[in-house]
């Protein structure tokens, strides 16, 4: 069992308030006694797309290299939601999650999947695509707290993605994000509970709040929380930059498939 926390961030185009709206999270946590943190979607950048692929970088660059010191200066696991990797594509980059180790060490990288390309309406109009290269490979990253398996944002909405993590041994599902208010507000909270419930893992989802300074995401929903096995919610941030936390048993995990085996009644 360890103390684990979802931070809830209000980012934007200040790379340098990001990481100090990050950093201050991170070491509340870390006096709280969490082993592991995990921030949301974009924490390094929120702000117009261009600019976020003009200020790409690569897995070994500055902001990886911050949040690592971060992760060994506090002794404890980070799971930095997501950053912009540089890819081979100058006009497009990666969308990626880096989970670090408490040596300050990247254990596993993983490259958003599902692009967020919609058009709901005037107040949801996003093509991420246009400047997102997609992932094309799982991860799933043993630690010593436990297996995760990584995702980010829309990915939420693929099931089939999370049945293969939790197939190759996922007991915990990260879901960093920047889920927008219009959505969030109908599909945040039952997406996230159907995912714990089918998978029967604990889901740690760490969300943007309130408003950015990009075009076609223009306010994030919040509501950052931790879901048990079972599919409650044992822990919810409130509004604006925050944290939840929450002990996380894995042996729930084992319980909840033992005395339910879904996994092995599944016909297709």
């Amino acid at each position: 069992m360890f103390l684990a926390a979802v931070a809830q961030l209000t980012c934007t185009s200040d790379a340098e308030a990001n990481f100090n709206q990050a950093r201050v999270l991170i070491e509340r946590a870390a006096r709280a006694g969490a082993a592991l943190v995990v921030t949301p979607e974009n924490t390094n950048y929120l702000g117009p797309h261009a600019e976020k692929v003009r200020l790409a970088e690569s897995l070994d660059g500055p902001t990886v290299q911050r949040f690592s010191a971060l992760a060994r200066d506090h002794g404890l696991h980070v799971l930095m939601g997501s950053f912009n990797e540089a890819s081979d594509d100058p006009d497009r980059c990666y969308n990626t999650s880096v989970l670090l180790g408490p040596d300050g060490a990247v254990i596993a990288s993983y490259r958003k999947v599902h692009l967020f390309d919609v058009d709901l309406n005037a107040e949801v109009c996003f093509k991420e695509s246009d400047t997102v290269v997609a992932g094309t490979a799982l991860t799933v990253a043993e630690t010593s707290l436990g297996t995760i398996g990584m995702s980010i944002c829309y990915d939420l909405r693929f099931p089939g993605l999370y049945q293969s993590l939790t197939e190759r041994g996922a007991s915990m599902l990260t879901v960093p994000s920047a889920f927008t208010m219009r959505t969030g507000k109908d599909h945040w909270e039952p997406l996230l509970r159907a995912r714990a419930i089918e998978n029967q893992a604990w889901v740690l989802a760490a969300n943007q709040s309130g408003h950015h300074d990009d075009a076609g995401l223009r306010e994030s929903f919040g509501q950052s929380m931790i879901i048990d096995p079972w599919g409650r919610v044992v822990a919810r941030a409130s509004d604006g930059p925050g944290l939840a936390f929450a002990e996380v048993d894995l042996a729930r995990v084992d319980a909840t498939r033992r005395s339910m085996p879904v996994a092995s009644h599944r016909v297709f």
